[in-house]
């Protein structure tokens, strides 16, 4: 399938069908059908073309053909959209006033039979697709909503960003007492210029700090009203519909999500791709929510579970044990890891131009993500090979780097989850990073971090004698 969606796609006016893919359609999945409908036709919603795809009886081929057809005259399928403005973000379906018949043998609107479709469980070394966005809220950590602003909105915040790009720098990291690059550019976001002065002078990432910090564009403010919004809106459906007694999960916060950070990420071209990672918990403190917007070129976001270590297996624990430097993992310890964590598979879910992906408060915990390299990309009409990823964030006045701890390198402390021993897993620690900066030995600073139940630090002993200043939200910092 990668190597299928990864072609050219064709003109909505002539799409045809070539033969292998007539004579798979019997035993394909829906996921699979909708895929190759979606890359025949890519104006269409994924709830209309299921909709045309239920009245064909499943067929792919019956399907085209009669989409060909009605590509010619002005139907409902052809006409530009326009956002509703009863809901963020959120687009009508036909779906729901389509009915087919149930395992039950009665008749239920087909949205209805969606939401309770499960995909095939992931295998190990194989990737499960996702496409539908009840698949994927039921399968991973995440939610996503297509067609997120207006299309003049997403293409005038494309057209500022890639302006913006031209900015944007590769990182170092040490990696293996080997300095390397990151294979994607970037830059940080934030309202203010005293924001700009904290950010390159207080905030670390990855051990080191941060020259390039960039105030936050009109249209990136902007947008971030709407993210905020939707965003909330789906942390509140996550708790109702998916976490245990309908309850926030342990050290989630019960306030609303504010985004008042931003990273701006751009892969130029289908080779640039970030591995698999958790992102640093240092600022957003645990079970953290990140709103991911994505404009530009379509790029695969790829999941797996994080596979805990028995205690049996336990020999090289250099990111837990506090007499080891990070950097001198070797690298038969990274590769038996990396073998365990993909025991369970992945899950690849698509992200097309002017899709939301809510990473929920689950994810940097119990899972780790990655934009892979693809061997060939369909271009965008405004961005080319270019994609742009803004992930909004929410950085805790109770995290302030002026509170959490220094290591005894003099470097800042950063805050990491427990993923690997069983016994520990789930618990936080501050250590050293300084070992994955550049030209720095890290040191053997280890220390359990305590939070209360809404996820702010519980600071033993130690007396704040100063105010630090709080971030902006993006929205009321205009």
């Amino acid at each position: 399938m990668d190597s299928f969606l990864s072609r050219k796609r064709p003109r909505l006016s002539s799409p045809e069908l070539s033969t292998s893919q007539k004579s798979s359609q019997p035993d394909d999945s829906t996921d699979m059908k909708l895929a190759i409908l979606l890359s025949l036709f890519p104006v269409i919603k994924q709830d209309e073309l299921l909709d045309i795809l239920v009245s064909c009886d499943g067929s792919v081929e019956t399907a085209s053909k009669m989409l060909s057809a009605q590509a010619t005259v002005d139907t409902p399928f052809t006409k530009k959209r326009t956002a509703p403005v009863s809901s963020l973000g959120m687009q009508t379906s036909l779906s729901s006033h389509v009915f087919t018949t149930a395992e039950d043998g009665t008749m239920k609107p087909i949205n209805e039979i969606a939401k309770k479709r499960r995909p095939p469980p992931t295998k190990k070394g194989q990737t499960l697709h996702l496409y539908s966005p009840e698949d994927i809220a039921a399968n991973t950590p995440c939610t996503i909503v297509h067609n997120f602003l207006p299309t003049h909105a997403a293409n005038a915040l494309l057209e500022e960003l890639l302006d913006e790009s031209k900015h944007f720098q590769r990182y170092d990291f040490q990696l293996f007492n080997r300095t390397v690059q990151s294979p994607h550019t970037h830059a940080v976001y934030v309202s203010t210029p005293e924001e700009h002065r904290q950010q390159t002078s207080e905030y670390t990432y990855g051990g080191t700090y941060r020259s390039n910090v960039r105030q936050a564009t009109p249209k990136l403010r902007s947008v971030s009203k709407q993210v905020q919004t939707v965003v909330n809106e789906e942390i509140q459906k996550r708790i109702r519909d998916i976490y245990p007694d309908g309850k926030k999960l342990q050290y989630q916060s019960s306030n609303e999500w504010k985004p008042n950070a931003a990273f701006v990420n751009c892969y130029d071209g289908p080779t640039e791709s970030v591995g698999f990672h958790s992102d640093e918990l240092t600022y957003l403190g645990p079970h953290p929510v990140i709103g991911s917007l994505s404009l530009g070129v379509a790029r695969e976001f790829r999941v797996r579970r994080i596979v805990a270590q028995r205690e049996d297996e336990a020999s090289e624990e250099a990111i837990e044990d506090k007499s080891t430097s990070p950097s001198s993992r070797s690298t038969e310890s990274q590769n038996a890891w990396a073998a365990r964590a993909d025991a369970q598979g992945q899950i690849s879910i698509h992200l097309p131009h002017n899709s939301l992906l809510i990473m929920h408060a689950e994810m940097q915990e119990e899972w780790k993500h990655s934009i892979t390299p693809a061997q060939t990309i369909s271009p965008h009409p405004i961005s080319g090979n270019r994609r742009i990823n803004i992930t909004y964030r929410w950085y805790r006045d109770t995290l302030h780097p002026r509170y959490t701890p220094r290591c005894r390198c003099g470097q800042h402390a950063i805050l990491r989850c427990s993923q690997r021993k069983q016994e520990s897993r789930g618990r936080y620690m501050w250590m050293c990073y300084a070992g994955f900066a550049p030209g720095k030995e890290g040191c053997t600073f280890f220390q359990w971090a305590e939070f209360n139940d809404d996820g702010d630090p519980v600071w033993e002993n130690k007396q704040i004698d100063d105010v630090a200043p709080t971030l902006a939200n993006f929205s009321a910092s205009q």
